[in-house]
């Protein structure tokens, strides 16, 4: 038998050598946990504590040795030679920190936006009825696999078809471009939180250096009248001072490096490195801090918003349901849409964080719990944003929906400026905007760093902190383009086409490679051996039919009408949208390249090893066959 490349599969002991255990004991072995199997499986089980067993692949239609591109299982088992993989130190580290890397600026200040503009209360009947069919389901699922499996999310793939490998290289590439943009809206949250220890805040003047004759402040003058052309003294604190766009372009002129949010994002990443460089030891205690300390200040923000005046209007505009909109497909891909990012799977952090817990955690009830809170977060955000937008309706005189249109340019810093104790409330509302930041970027670095110290542990397993240091660099340098004074037209660019088409892709094809190639009946005996029950067939139609549907909706919905880009005044021009698809296609055409990569090294003739009707019938026979064909030699 040849011997397969790298680290993949080396064996430490053979099948005899396992012991037999009774069930549901740990029995351990040379200082490796196993766990026994249960169910239906004959072989070893699962080795918990960062050992899996994993199955040698038996020659047959001339696949050979090595990983069996058709997802064909192993009779042998084999052992991984790891270190004794880390847990959390308590269930409760890893609630807070799935919690703290679902709820995200998105659940804050998104879903409201998304909830009026589609239909206001109506628009909570299809996000729930997304939610109980699409993102739920892919959020179980991935808990499930990683916790299952013990493994990143590039490794794991050895375990469920190593010819779906290159999605795991996907992500990461995809978690890069997130976080080379992603943190530097936390950069300009933490020079707004700078800005706020002063007696006056700055955004509430139209005497500084950086305003125009447009600058309106019609809180300090109540003859003054808003006109079209007014522009409030936040949005230009916002556009002109913390940004400086008027010094750029567009994205054929970027401008200079603003060197204030290059140190700002600096001090972020500081902080994330030595919040995740010792692993889920020490993340799991800085999550108390960061996962909890929004919702103190969400309450307080509650309370606060209800008490002014006006805010009636904006609560009633928040919930008044359009129910012709329910009639509109773009709400419905709306609602998936949000579910979906609000969720987050497909970014390899659910793969990751799961893949500490000890291996009979019920991760079934866990899914169910962060799921709950994470879509009750993003209902209450909208009041404590709403109350706000009608006390502006009420300053201005005007319609609650013409505020509503300026929520991105400095609205709610304005309406904070001008109530009593304004200095407390906008200290403690950009505290709260850098935590839910700080969470979910801590959550993204964490899925890649577990990822490649999985994938590589004989040349990272030792090196953690150099490699957490690495990463963290090179997202910095990746970084520089969105510090220019244009650079929020990349972080608007990135956002809309390098990572959200791409993240659909990922999740889409990994359904269907666990409910089809893996096979449903396989991944749910998998999931009796840790849980110790069986999902329903809800869950089981969900993860073969529903949620792939729900995830090929939103792709096609989104190819067929890509977003028409503007920023303030610019207007995107078309190259930029190709360069878009561009940065988008370099992460996702990892996984077919790896796939080719796969068929090429794999013994045996092309016939043989990309035969149309065996693909078929292993895929018939995982689906619905009790001993799916990927057990067959």
């Amino acid at each position: 038998m040849e011997k397969s490349s790298s680290n993949e599969t080396q064996s430490l002991t053979s099948k005899k050598e396992l012991l037999d255990c009774t069930e549901g004991e740990d029995c351990k072995e040379n200082g490796l946990l196993v766990h026994p199997s249960q169910g239906d499986k004959g072989e070893a089980g699962q080795i918990s504590n960062g050992y899996s067993v994993v199955q040698s692949p038996v020659p047959g239609n001339g696949t050979g040795d090595g990983e069996d591109v058709q997802c064909t299982a192993p009779a042998q088992p084999q052992l991984l030679e790891l270190e004794e993989r880390e847990t959390w130190s308590k269930k409760m580290d890893f609630l807070l920190s799935v919690i703290g890397y679902a709820v995200d600026l998105g659940n804050v200040w998104r879903f409201p936006y998304i909830c009026y503009q589609n239909g206001g209360g109506a628009f909570l009947i299809p996000y729930t009825i997304m939610a109980i069919f699409g993102g739920i389901p892919l959020f179980y699922m991935e808990l499930a696999l990683g916790q299952y499996h013990r493994n990143g999310c590039i490794s794991i793939w050895r375990k469920i078809c190593p010819i779906f490998k290159g999605i795991g290289f996907t992500i990461c590439i995809i978690a890069f471009y997130i976080a080379s943009y992603y943190n530097t809206i936390m950069a300009w949250a933490l020079y707004y939180l700078i800005s706020s220890f002063t007696a006056e805040l700055p955004w509430t003047s139209c005497k500084n250096a950086w305003n125009t004759g447009n600058c309106t402040n019609y809180f300090t003058n109540a003859s003054i009248t808003w006109t079209p052309h007014s522009i409030s003294p936040a949005e230009e604190f916002y556009t002109r001072h913390v940004l400086q766009v008027q010094r750029s372009k567009g994205l054929d002129d970027l401008g200079g490096i603003s060197w204030e949010l290059t140190l700002c994002l600096l001090l972020i990443f500081t902080i994330v490195y030595f919040s995740i460089w010792k692993g889920v030891k020490t993340s799991g205690k800085v999550v108390w801090v960061t996962a909890t300390f929004p919702y103190i200040i969400l309450f307080i923000l509650l309370i606060r918003g209800a008490t002014l005046p006006g805010a009636w209007r904006g609560v009633v505009f928040y919930l008044q349901p359009d129910w012709q909109k329910l009639l509109a497909t773009e709400v419905w891909v709306d609602a998936a849409a949000q579910i979906f990012f609000s969720l987050g799977p497909g970014f390899g952090v659910l793969l990751a964080f799961a893949s500490y817990n000890k291996f009979h955690n019920n991760c079934y009830q866990d899914a169910l719990v962060t799921s709950t809170v994470n879509c009750m977060t993003s209902f209450v955000s909208g009041f404590v944003i709403f109350t706000v937008l009608g006390y502006m309706a009420e300053m201005r005189n005007e319609e609650v929906s013409e505020v509503a249109k300026d929520t991105g340019r400095g609205t709610y810093s304005i309406a904070i400026a001008n109530m009593p104790a304004s200095t407390f409330f906008a200290i403690i509302f950009f505290l709260m905007l850098l935590t839910l930041g700080l969470d979910s970027t801590f959550a993204g670095l964490e899925g890649v760093v577990t990822a490649v110290l999985d994938e590589f542990p004989h040349v990272w397993g030792k090196r953690r902190e150099w490699f957490v240091l690495g990463l963290i660099i090179a997202c910095f340098l990746g970084s520089l383009t969105t510090l220019t004074f244009g650079g929020a037209y990349v972080v608007k660019l990135f956002e809309e086409y390098a990572t959200g088409p791409a993240v659909l892709t990922v999740v889409f094809l990994e359904s269907i490679a666990v409910a089809w190639f893996y096979g449903i009946n396989q991944f749910c005996s998998d999931m009796k051996e840790m849980l110790g029950f069986t999902p329903g067939w809800y869950w089981r139609l969900c993860w073969v039919a529903i949620s792939p549907i729900f995830l090929l909706f939103i792709i096609c919905s989104f190819m067929s009408s890509p977003p028409d880009l503007r920023l303030f005044d610019y207007n995107y021009p078309y190259w930029t949208i190709i360069v878009g698809y561009c940065i988008g296609t370099s992460s996702v055409i990892c996984i077919p390249i790896y796939m080719a990569y796969r068929l090429i090294i794999t013994p045996g003739t092309f016939k043989e090893v990309s035969d149309v009707f065996y693909l078929f019938k292993f895929i018939f026979d995982g689906m619905y066959f009790p001993t799916p064909l990927r057990s067959h030699t």
